[in-house]
Protein backbone atom coordinates (compact mmCIF):
# COMPACT_ATOMS: atom_id res chain seq x y z
CA UNK A 1 0.00 0.00 0.00
CA UNK A 2 1.31 3.46 -0.89
CA UNK A 3 2.35 6.04 1.68
CA UNK A 4 -0.58 8.23 0.58
CA UNK A 5 -3.06 5.40 1.10
CA UNK A 6 -1.61 4.57 4.51
CA UNK A 7 -1.76 8.24 5.52
CA UNK A 8 -5.35 8.55 4.33
CA UNK A 9 -6.31 5.39 6.20
CA UNK A 10 -4.65 6.63 9.39
CA UNK A 11 -6.41 9.97 9.05
CA UNK A 12 -9.73 8.20 8.58
CA UNK A 13 -9.14 6.00 11.63
CA UNK A 14 -8.22 9.02 13.76
CA UNK A 15 -11.40 10.78 12.68
CA UNK A 16 -13.45 7.64 13.23
CA UNK A 17 -11.99 7.19 16.70
CA UNK A 18 -12.89 10.77 17.54
CA UNK A 19 -16.45 10.19 16.44
CA UNK A 20 -16.56 6.94 18.37
CA UNK A 21 -15.54 8.78 21.53
CA UNK A 22 -18.06 11.50 20.78
CA UNK A 23 -21.01 9.19 20.27
CA UNK A 24 -20.19 6.65 22.97
CA UNK A 25 -18.50 3.27 23.06
CA UNK A 26 -21.50 1.39 21.68
CA UNK A 27 -22.04 3.75 18.76
CA UNK A 28 -20.93 2.84 15.22
CA UNK A 29 -18.32 4.96 13.48
CA UNK A 30 -19.51 8.18 11.87
CA UNK A 31 -18.30 10.49 9.12
CA UNK A 32 -19.14 14.16 8.64
CA UNK A 33 -21.58 13.65 5.78
CA UNK A 34 -25.19 14.79 5.40
CA UNK A 35 -26.37 13.09 8.54
CA UNK A 36 -23.37 13.47 10.83
CA UNK A 37 -24.58 13.89 14.35
CA UNK A 38 -27.69 11.88 13.62
CA UNK A 39 -27.42 10.02 16.89
CA UNK A 40 -27.80 13.36 18.64
CA UNK A 41 -31.45 13.37 17.72
CA UNK A 42 -32.01 10.24 19.81
CA UNK A 43 -32.29 12.34 22.94
CA UNK A 44 -34.98 14.65 21.52
CA UNK A 45 -38.17 12.79 22.29
CA UNK A 46 -41.52 13.96 21.03
CA UNK A 47 -44.11 14.81 23.62
CA UNK A 48 -41.69 16.02 26.30
CA UNK A 49 -42.74 18.81 28.64
CA UNK A 50 -42.64 22.39 27.41
CA UNK A 51 -39.60 24.48 28.30
CA UNK A 52 -41.40 26.17 31.15
CA UNK A 53 -41.72 22.84 32.95
CA UNK A 54 -38.03 21.97 32.94
CA UNK A 55 -35.07 23.03 35.02
CA UNK A 56 -31.68 23.29 33.43
CA UNK A 57 -28.69 25.45 32.83
CA UNK A 58 -29.37 25.37 29.09
CA UNK A 59 -27.41 28.00 27.17
CA UNK A 60 -26.87 28.62 23.47
CA UNK A 61 -24.70 30.89 21.34
CA UNK A 62 -25.88 32.00 17.90
CA UNK A 63 -23.49 33.49 15.33
CA UNK A 64 -25.24 35.66 12.73
CA UNK A 65 -22.62 36.03 10.00
CA UNK A 66 -22.93 38.82 7.42
CA UNK A 67 -21.03 37.57 4.38
CA UNK A 68 -19.20 40.10 2.22
CA UNK A 69 -18.07 42.66 4.79
CA UNK A 70 -20.75 44.85 6.34
CA UNK A 71 -20.27 48.61 6.15
CA UNK A 72 -20.03 49.47 9.85
CA UNK A 73 -19.81 53.21 9.21
CA UNK A 74 -23.41 53.18 7.90
CA UNK A 75 -24.60 50.65 10.49
CA UNK A 76 -23.67 52.44 13.73
CA UNK A 77 -22.96 56.17 13.63
CA UNK A 78 -21.66 58.75 16.07
CA UNK A 79 -23.87 61.81 16.35
CA UNK A 80 -21.59 64.50 17.77
CA UNK A 81 -20.75 67.51 15.58
CA UNK A 82 -17.06 66.72 14.94
CA UNK A 83 -17.54 63.09 13.89
CA UNK A 84 -20.64 63.95 11.86
CA UNK A 85 -18.74 66.67 9.97
CA UNK A 86 -15.92 64.28 9.02
CA UNK A 87 -18.49 61.64 8.05
CA UNK A 88 -20.39 63.99 5.72
CA UNK A 89 -17.27 65.27 3.98
CA UNK A 90 -15.80 61.81 3.47
CA UNK A 91 -18.97 60.04 2.37
CA UNK A 92 -20.79 62.88 0.64
CA UNK A 93 -19.20 62.80 -2.80
CA UNK A 94 -21.14 61.85 -5.95
CA UNK A 95 -22.41 60.53 -8.14
CA UNK A 96 -24.38 58.63 -5.48
CA UNK A 97 -23.38 59.91 -2.02
CA UNK A 98 -23.62 57.31 0.74
CA UNK A 99 -23.63 59.66 3.76
CA UNK A 100 -26.78 58.96 5.77
CA UNK A 101 -28.75 61.93 7.06
CA UNK A 102 -28.74 63.03 10.71
CA UNK A 103 -31.21 61.83 13.31
CA UNK A 104 -34.66 63.35 12.91
CA UNK A 105 -34.58 64.20 9.19
CA UNK A 106 -37.84 62.91 7.67
CA UNK A 107 -37.66 60.69 4.57
CA UNK A 108 -38.32 62.25 1.18
CA UNK A 109 -40.48 59.84 -0.86
CA UNK A 110 -39.74 61.83 -4.03
CA UNK A 111 -35.99 61.13 -3.79
CA UNK A 112 -34.41 58.16 -5.62
CA UNK A 113 -35.26 54.88 -3.80
CA UNK A 114 -32.52 53.85 -1.42
CA UNK A 115 -30.85 57.26 -1.40
CA UNK A 116 -30.10 58.89 1.96
CA UNK A 117 -32.84 61.49 1.38
CA UNK A 118 -35.35 58.77 0.57
CA UNK A 119 -34.35 56.74 3.65
CA UNK A 120 -34.51 59.69 6.04
CA UNK A 121 -32.38 60.28 9.09
CA UNK A 122 -30.60 57.71 11.21
CA UNK A 123 -32.30 56.31 14.32
CA UNK A 124 -31.03 57.34 17.74
CA UNK A 125 -30.33 54.56 20.18
CA UNK A 126 -31.54 55.25 23.73
CA UNK A 127 -29.47 57.82 25.58
CA UNK A 128 -27.87 55.15 27.79
CA UNK A 129 -26.23 53.70 24.69
CA UNK A 130 -23.20 55.90 24.18
CA UNK A 131 -19.64 55.74 23.07
CA UNK A 132 -17.06 57.62 25.06
CA UNK A 133 -17.78 60.79 23.11
CA UNK A 134 -21.32 60.85 21.75
CA UNK A 135 -24.69 59.12 21.53
CA UNK A 136 -25.00 56.52 18.81
CA UNK A 137 -27.46 56.10 15.96
CA UNK A 138 -28.15 53.27 13.56
CA UNK A 139 -29.12 52.91 9.90
CA UNK A 140 -32.71 54.02 9.18
CA UNK A 141 -33.69 50.46 8.28
CA UNK A 142 -32.51 49.01 11.60
CA UNK A 143 -35.85 50.06 13.04
CA UNK A 144 -36.11 47.24 15.62
CA UNK A 145 -32.78 47.95 17.30
CA UNK A 146 -33.64 51.05 19.35
CA UNK A 147 -36.46 49.11 21.01
CA UNK A 148 -34.27 46.08 21.71
CA UNK A 149 -31.63 48.37 23.16
CA UNK A 150 -34.16 50.23 25.31
CA UNK A 151 -35.34 46.85 26.62
CA UNK A 152 -31.76 46.15 27.73
CA UNK A 153 -31.21 43.16 25.46
CA UNK A 154 -29.03 44.74 22.75
CA UNK A 155 -25.52 46.17 23.02
CA UNK A 156 -23.06 47.58 20.51
CA UNK A 157 -19.56 46.15 20.15
CA UNK A 158 -17.60 49.13 18.88
CA UNK A 159 -14.76 48.71 16.40
CA UNK A 160 -14.08 45.01 16.86
CA UNK A 161 -11.91 42.86 14.59
CA UNK A 162 -9.27 40.12 14.59
CA UNK A 163 -6.14 41.13 16.54
CA UNK A 164 -3.00 39.22 17.46
CA UNK A 165 -2.37 41.75 20.22
CA UNK A 166 -3.45 45.32 21.01
CA UNK A 167 -2.20 47.46 18.13
CA UNK A 168 -1.70 51.20 17.74
CA UNK A 169 -1.50 53.00 14.41
CA UNK A 170 2.28 53.37 14.80
CA UNK A 171 2.65 49.67 15.56
CA UNK A 172 0.57 48.76 12.52
CA UNK A 173 3.05 50.71 10.39
CA UNK A 174 5.82 48.40 11.66
CA UNK A 175 5.91 45.31 9.38
CA UNK A 176 7.37 43.27 12.26
CA UNK A 177 4.42 43.90 14.55
CA UNK A 178 2.11 40.83 14.79
CA UNK A 179 -1.11 41.22 12.84
CA UNK A 180 -3.72 38.86 11.36
CA UNK A 181 -2.57 37.16 8.16
CA UNK A 182 -3.93 38.23 4.78
CA UNK A 183 -5.92 41.23 5.88
CA UNK A 184 -8.61 42.53 3.49
CA UNK A 185 -9.11 39.14 1.77
CA UNK A 186 -12.72 37.92 1.93
CA UNK A 187 -12.10 34.19 2.38
CA UNK A 188 -9.15 34.64 4.71
CA UNK A 189 -10.83 37.18 6.94
CA UNK A 190 -14.07 35.19 7.09
CA UNK A 191 -12.01 32.28 8.40
CA UNK A 192 -9.97 34.51 10.70
CA UNK A 193 -13.12 35.93 12.29
CA UNK A 194 -14.59 32.44 12.74
CA UNK A 195 -11.49 30.39 13.55
CA UNK A 196 -8.57 32.70 14.33
CA UNK A 197 -6.62 31.69 11.21
CA UNK A 198 -6.93 32.35 7.45
CA UNK A 199 -8.51 30.14 4.80
CA UNK A 200 -7.61 26.49 5.28
CA UNK A 201 -8.19 26.48 9.03
CA UNK A 202 -10.37 23.59 10.19
CA UNK A 203 -11.25 24.42 13.80
CA UNK A 204 -13.52 27.32 14.75
CA UNK A 205 -13.65 29.03 18.10
CA UNK A 206 -17.35 28.23 18.50
CA UNK A 207 -16.52 24.55 18.12
CA UNK A 208 -13.54 24.85 20.45
CA UNK A 209 -15.79 26.40 23.11
CA UNK A 210 -18.27 23.59 22.53
CA UNK A 211 -15.48 21.02 23.02
CA UNK A 212 -15.12 22.29 26.58
CA UNK A 213 -18.80 21.80 27.51
CA UNK A 214 -19.93 18.89 25.36
CA UNK A 215 -19.81 16.59 28.41
CA UNK A 216 -22.90 18.43 29.68
CA UNK A 217 -24.86 17.04 26.74
CA UNK A 218 -26.33 13.57 26.87
CA UNK A 219 -26.10 13.57 23.09
CA UNK A 220 -22.95 15.61 22.42
CA UNK A 221 -22.98 15.16 18.66
CA UNK A 222 -25.93 17.55 18.50
CA UNK A 223 -23.93 20.32 20.18
CA UNK A 224 -23.11 22.39 17.06
CA UNK A 225 -25.76 23.05 14.42
CA UNK A 226 -25.60 25.06 11.20
CA UNK A 227 -28.68 26.31 9.38
CA UNK A 228 -26.41 27.79 6.70
CA UNK A 229 -24.26 25.03 5.23
CA UNK A 230 -20.65 24.37 6.21
CA UNK A 231 -19.37 26.68 8.94
CA UNK A 232 -15.84 26.40 10.29
CA UNK A 233 -16.93 28.37 13.39
CA UNK A 234 -18.79 25.26 14.63
CA UNK A 235 -15.95 22.75 14.16
CA UNK A 236 -14.04 21.65 17.25
CA UNK A 237 -11.47 18.98 17.96
CA UNK A 238 -14.29 16.62 18.96
CA UNK A 239 -17.46 18.53 18.15
CA UNK A 240 -18.50 18.41 14.51
CA UNK A 241 -21.26 20.52 12.92
CA UNK A 242 -24.65 18.98 12.21
CA UNK A 243 -26.37 20.65 9.26
CA UNK A 244 -30.07 21.39 9.01
CA UNK A 245 -32.07 23.38 6.49
CA UNK A 246 -34.86 25.82 7.23
CA UNK A 247 -37.33 22.93 7.41
CA UNK A 248 -35.34 20.85 9.91
CA UNK A 249 -33.17 17.77 9.46
CA UNK A 250 -31.95 17.20 5.90
CA UNK A 251 -33.56 14.18 4.29
CA UNK A 252 -31.39 11.71 2.45
CA UNK A 253 -32.77 11.53 -1.07
CA UNK A 254 -36.49 11.23 -0.31
CA UNK A 255 -39.38 13.56 0.45
CA UNK A 256 -41.36 13.81 3.69
CA UNK A 257 -43.43 10.80 2.61
CA UNK A 258 -40.36 8.65 1.98
CA UNK A 259 -40.80 8.86 -1.79
CA UNK A 260 -38.27 9.19 -4.60
CA UNK A 261 -39.71 10.28 -7.96
CA UNK A 262 -43.18 9.93 -6.40
CA UNK A 263 -42.48 6.28 -5.63
CA UNK A 264 -42.38 4.85 -2.11
CA UNK A 265 -40.72 1.73 -3.48
CA UNK A 266 -37.92 3.79 -5.06
CA UNK A 267 -37.52 5.74 -1.83
CA UNK A 268 -37.26 2.59 0.27
CA UNK A 269 -34.80 1.08 -2.21
CA UNK A 270 -32.58 4.17 -2.10
CA UNK A 271 -32.54 4.24 1.68
CA UNK A 272 -31.75 0.51 1.83
CA UNK A 273 -28.87 0.93 -0.62
CA UNK A 274 -27.27 3.81 1.26
CA UNK A 275 -27.67 2.16 4.66
CA UNK A 276 -26.42 -1.35 3.92
CA UNK A 277 -22.93 -2.62 3.17
CA UNK A 278 -22.72 -5.21 0.42
CA UNK A 279 -19.00 -5.94 0.42
CA UNK A 280 -18.32 -6.11 4.14
CA UNK A 281 -15.30 -3.82 3.76
CA UNK A 282 -14.79 -1.65 6.86
CA UNK A 283 -14.91 1.67 5.03
CA UNK A 284 -18.07 0.76 3.14
CA UNK A 285 -19.68 -0.50 6.32
CA UNK A 286 -18.89 2.75 8.10
CA UNK A 287 -20.25 4.88 5.26
CA UNK A 288 -23.41 2.74 5.25
CA UNK A 289 -23.68 3.34 8.99
CA UNK A 290 -23.62 7.09 8.36
CA UNK A 291 -26.44 6.68 5.88
CA UNK A 292 -28.49 4.64 8.30
CA UNK A 293 -28.02 7.15 11.07
CA UNK A 294 -28.86 10.02 8.72
CA UNK A 295 -32.18 8.39 7.91
CA UNK A 296 -32.91 7.67 11.56
CA UNK A 297 -31.94 11.21 12.60
CA UNK A 298 -34.31 12.83 10.13
CA UNK A 299 -37.20 10.71 11.35
CA UNK A 300 -36.41 11.34 15.01
CA UNK A 301 -35.81 15.05 14.59
CA UNK A 302 -38.98 15.42 12.57
CA UNK A 303 -40.96 14.03 15.50
CA UNK A 304 -38.97 15.99 18.10
CA UNK A 305 -39.41 19.44 16.54
CA UNK A 306 -42.64 21.24 16.98
CA UNK A 307 -44.05 22.40 13.62
CA UNK A 308 -42.81 25.65 12.15
CA UNK A 309 -46.47 26.69 11.96
CA UNK A 310 -46.83 26.49 15.74
CA UNK A 311 -47.84 29.94 17.04
CA UNK A 312 -44.55 30.19 18.95
CA UNK A 313 -42.63 30.08 15.65
CA UNK A 314 -44.91 30.92 12.75
CA UNK A 315 -48.44 31.58 11.58
CA UNK A 316 -50.77 28.54 11.58
CA UNK A 317 -52.18 28.14 8.07
CA UNK A 318 -55.95 28.59 7.78
CA UNK A 319 -56.06 25.41 5.75
CA UNK A 320 -53.70 23.13 3.88
CA UNK A 321 -49.97 22.82 4.43
CA UNK A 322 -47.70 25.43 5.96
CA UNK A 323 -45.78 27.49 3.39
CA UNK A 324 -42.81 29.27 5.03
CA UNK A 325 -42.40 31.82 2.25
CA UNK A 326 -46.01 32.87 2.68
CA UNK A 327 -45.78 33.21 6.46
CA UNK A 328 -46.03 36.93 7.31
CA UNK A 329 -43.83 36.38 10.36
CA UNK A 330 -40.96 35.39 8.06
CA UNK A 331 -41.44 38.36 5.74
CA UNK A 332 -39.72 41.71 6.02
CA UNK A 333 -40.83 45.03 4.56
CA UNK A 334 -38.57 45.49 1.53
CA UNK A 335 -37.73 49.20 1.60
CA UNK A 336 -37.08 49.34 -2.15
CA UNK A 337 -40.30 47.76 -3.37
CA UNK A 338 -42.66 48.62 -0.54
CA UNK A 339 -43.93 45.05 -0.39
CA UNK A 340 -43.26 42.18 1.98
CA UNK A 341 -40.63 39.64 0.98
CA UNK A 342 -39.40 36.33 2.40
CA UNK A 343 -36.49 36.78 4.79
CA UNK A 344 -34.25 33.72 4.67
CA UNK A 345 -32.37 34.94 7.74
CA UNK A 346 -35.60 34.86 9.74
CA UNK A 347 -36.31 31.37 8.36
CA UNK A 348 -32.89 30.15 9.53
CA UNK A 349 -33.53 31.66 12.95
CA UNK A 350 -36.91 29.96 13.00
CA UNK A 351 -35.37 26.48 12.73
CA UNK A 352 -32.75 27.45 15.32
CA UNK A 353 -35.57 28.47 17.67
CA UNK A 354 -37.33 25.14 17.07
CA UNK A 355 -34.12 23.28 17.91
CA UNK A 356 -33.62 25.37 21.04
CA UNK A 357 -37.20 24.58 22.03
CA UNK A 358 -36.56 20.86 21.54
CA UNK A 359 -33.43 21.07 23.66
CA UNK A 360 -35.23 22.95 26.43
CA UNK A 361 -37.90 20.27 26.49
CA UNK A 362 -35.30 17.55 27.07
CA UNK A 363 -32.20 18.91 28.74
CA UNK A 364 -30.85 15.39 29.22
CA UNK A 365 -30.10 15.56 25.50
CA UNK A 366 -28.49 19.00 25.30
CA UNK A 367 -27.61 21.76 27.76
CA UNK A 368 -25.10 23.62 25.59
CA UNK A 369 -25.47 24.37 21.88
CA UNK A 370 -23.85 26.64 19.31
CA UNK A 371 -25.67 27.67 16.15
CA UNK A 372 -24.66 29.36 12.90
CA UNK A 373 -26.88 31.37 10.53
CA UNK A 374 -25.93 33.84 7.82
CA UNK A 375 -27.00 36.60 5.46
CA UNK A 376 -25.03 37.37 2.30
CA UNK A 377 -24.64 40.29 -0.09
CA UNK A 378 -22.55 42.73 1.96
CA UNK A 379 -19.72 43.20 -0.57
CA UNK A 380 -20.94 46.69 -1.46
CA UNK A 381 -18.34 48.04 -3.88
CA UNK A 382 -21.16 49.71 -5.83
CA UNK A 383 -24.85 50.43 -5.46
CA UNK A 384 -24.43 50.47 -1.70
CA UNK A 385 -27.35 52.73 -0.85
CA UNK A 386 -29.95 50.37 -2.25
CA UNK A 387 -28.41 47.01 -1.38
CA UNK A 388 -27.37 48.00 2.14
CA UNK A 389 -30.83 49.36 2.94
CA UNK A 390 -32.42 46.05 2.00
CA UNK A 391 -29.84 44.06 3.99
CA UNK A 392 -30.30 46.25 7.07
CA UNK A 393 -34.06 45.72 6.85
CA UNK A 394 -33.55 41.94 6.72
CA UNK A 395 -31.15 42.00 9.66
CA UNK A 396 -33.47 44.16 11.74
CA UNK A 397 -36.46 41.95 11.04
CA UNK A 398 -34.52 38.73 11.66
CA UNK A 399 -33.18 39.85 15.04
CA UNK A 400 -36.57 41.16 16.14
CA UNK A 401 -38.28 37.94 15.05
CA UNK A 402 -35.78 35.77 16.93
CA UNK A 403 -35.97 37.88 20.07
CA UNK A 404 -39.76 37.61 20.01
CA UNK A 405 -39.77 33.84 19.55
CA UNK A 406 -37.26 33.35 22.37
CA UNK A 407 -39.49 35.52 24.53
CA UNK A 408 -42.46 33.27 23.78
CA UNK A 409 -40.34 30.26 24.77
CA UNK A 410 -39.11 31.93 27.95
CA UNK A 411 -35.59 31.49 26.64
CA UNK A 412 -34.23 35.01 26.11
CA UNK A 413 -31.89 34.73 29.12
CA UNK A 414 -30.56 31.39 27.85
CA UNK A 415 -29.53 32.46 24.33
CA UNK A 416 -26.92 35.04 23.30
CA UNK A 417 -26.63 36.03 19.64
CA UNK A 418 -24.00 38.19 17.97
CA UNK A 419 -23.33 39.53 14.50
CA UNK A 420 -20.02 39.04 12.70
CA UNK A 421 -18.70 39.73 9.19
CA UNK A 422 -15.59 39.32 7.04
CA UNK A 423 -14.46 42.83 7.95
CA UNK A 424 -15.74 46.38 8.02
CA UNK A 425 -15.39 48.63 5.01
CA UNK A 426 -13.41 51.74 4.14
CA UNK A 427 -14.50 55.15 5.39
CA UNK A 428 -13.77 56.57 1.95
CA UNK A 429 -16.34 56.08 -0.80
CA UNK A 430 -15.86 55.58 -4.51
CA UNK A 431 -19.04 57.54 -5.19
CA UNK A 432 -21.55 54.73 -4.72
CA UNK A 433 -19.76 52.06 -2.68
CA UNK A 434 -16.88 51.16 -0.39
CA UNK A 435 -13.77 49.00 -0.29
CA UNK A 436 -12.57 46.27 2.09
CA UNK A 437 -11.70 47.24 5.66
CA UNK A 438 -10.77 45.68 9.00
CA UNK A 439 -12.50 46.78 12.22
CA UNK A 440 -16.29 47.07 12.38
CA UNK A 441 -19.20 47.63 14.75
CA UNK A 442 -21.37 44.67 15.69
CA UNK A 443 -24.32 43.81 17.88
CA UNK A 444 -24.88 41.32 20.68
CA UNK A 445 -28.43 40.35 21.62
CA UNK A 446 -29.98 38.39 24.48
CA UNK A 447 -31.60 38.50 27.87
CA UNK A 448 -28.22 38.04 29.59
CA UNK A 449 -26.74 41.03 27.74
CA UNK A 450 -26.05 44.21 29.67
CA UNK A 451 -27.78 46.14 26.94
CA UNK A 452 -28.40 49.80 26.34
CA UNK A 453 -24.71 50.61 26.05
CA UNK A 454 -21.64 50.13 23.86
CA UNK A 455 -18.40 48.27 24.56
CA UNK A 456 -15.06 49.20 23.09
CA UNK A 457 -14.04 52.59 21.71
CA UNK A 458 -15.67 54.22 18.72
CA UNK A 459 -13.07 55.55 16.27
CA UNK A 460 -12.19 59.21 16.09
CA UNK A 461 -13.21 60.23 12.58
CA UNK A 462 -11.32 62.73 10.43
CA UNK A 463 -11.07 63.82 6.81
CA UNK A 464 -8.35 62.42 4.64
CA UNK A 465 -5.11 64.23 3.91
CA UNK A 466 -5.07 66.31 0.73
CA UNK A 467 -3.62 64.35 -2.16
CA UNK A 468 -3.63 60.88 -0.63
CA UNK A 469 -5.81 58.43 1.28
CA UNK A 470 -4.17 59.01 4.66
CA UNK A 471 -6.05 60.03 7.78
CA UNK A 472 -3.23 61.48 9.88
CA UNK A 473 -5.63 63.42 12.11
CA UNK A 474 -7.13 60.22 13.49
CA UNK A 475 -5.26 57.63 15.59
CA UNK A 476 -7.93 55.05 14.66
CA UNK A 477 -8.08 55.24 10.84
CA UNK A 478 -5.62 53.64 8.44
CA UNK A 479 -5.36 54.24 4.68
CA UNK A 480 -8.78 54.75 3.06
CA UNK A 481 -10.21 55.24 6.53
CA UNK A 482 -10.06 51.57 7.45
CA UNK A 483 -10.81 51.14 11.17
CA UNK A 484 -7.97 49.87 13.33
CA UNK A 485 -9.81 47.57 15.79
CA UNK A 486 -9.99 48.68 19.40
CA UNK A 487 -11.11 45.27 20.70
CA UNK A 488 -10.35 41.81 19.39
CA UNK A 489 -12.54 38.92 18.33
CA UNK A 490 -10.77 36.80 20.97
CA UNK A 491 -12.10 39.13 23.67
CA UNK A 492 -15.60 38.59 22.31
CA UNK A 493 -15.04 34.83 22.38
CA UNK A 494 -13.65 34.93 25.92
CA UNK A 495 -16.66 36.92 27.17
CA UNK A 496 -19.14 34.57 25.48
CA UNK A 497 -17.18 31.53 26.68
CA UNK A 498 -17.32 32.57 30.35
CA UNK A 499 -21.09 32.95 30.13
CA UNK A 500 -21.25 29.61 28.31
CA UNK A 501 -19.57 27.92 31.28
CA UNK A 502 -15.98 27.50 30.08
CA UNK A 503 -13.25 28.01 32.69
CA UNK A 504 -10.67 30.78 32.47
CA UNK A 505 -7.68 28.46 31.82
CA UNK A 506 -9.60 26.62 29.11
CA UNK A 507 -10.53 29.94 27.51
CA UNK A 508 -6.87 30.95 27.37
CA UNK A 509 -6.13 27.62 25.68
CA UNK A 510 -8.91 28.37 23.20
CA UNK A 511 -7.72 31.95 22.59
CA UNK A 512 -3.92 31.85 23.13
CA UNK A 513 -3.38 35.32 21.64
CA UNK A 514 -5.13 36.74 24.70
CA UNK A 515 -1.87 36.18 26.57
CA UNK A 516 -0.73 39.33 24.73
CA UNK A 517 -3.65 41.33 26.20
CA UNK A 518 -4.00 42.81 29.67
CA UNK A 519 -6.00 40.22 31.68
CA UNK A 520 -8.35 42.95 32.90
CA UNK A 521 -9.52 43.41 29.28
CA UNK A 522 -10.21 39.76 28.45
CA UNK A 523 -13.85 39.94 29.52
CA UNK A 524 -15.58 42.84 27.77
CA UNK A 525 -18.30 42.87 30.41
CA UNK A 526 -21.37 42.83 28.18
CA UNK A 527 -22.87 39.64 29.72
CA UNK A 528 -24.32 38.95 33.13
CA UNK A 529 -23.18 35.80 34.92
Amino acid sequence: MSFEANASRRHFLRQAAAYGALLGPAAPLALHLTGLGAAAALGLKAGSARAGGTTSDYRALVCVFLYGGNDAYNTVLQTDRSNQAAYRVTRGQGPDPIALLPVGVPPNPAAPPGSPAWLGGTLLLPSSVASRTSPLAVHPQLSALPGLSAAGRLAVLANIGPLRMPTTKAQYADPQHPRPARLFSHNDQQNTWLSGAPEGSTLGWGGRLADQVQALNGQPAFTAVSASGNAVWLAGANVRPYQVDTQGAIRLGVNASGQLFDSAVAGATLQRLVSQSRSGLPLEADVAGVGARSIAAEALLRSALRPASDPDFGTPPPGGSYQPQADPRLQFADPLTGVSAYNRLAAQLQVVARLIDAGLRNTAAVQRQVFFVSLGGFDTHSGQNRSHARLMAQLSHGLQYFDGVLGALGAQDRVTSFTASDFGRSFTSNGDGTDHGWGAHHFVLGGAVRGGRSYGAMPQLATKNPGDNGFDASPDLLANGVMLPSIGVDQLGYTLGRWFGVSGPALLDTFPDLNQFNPSTHDLGFLRA
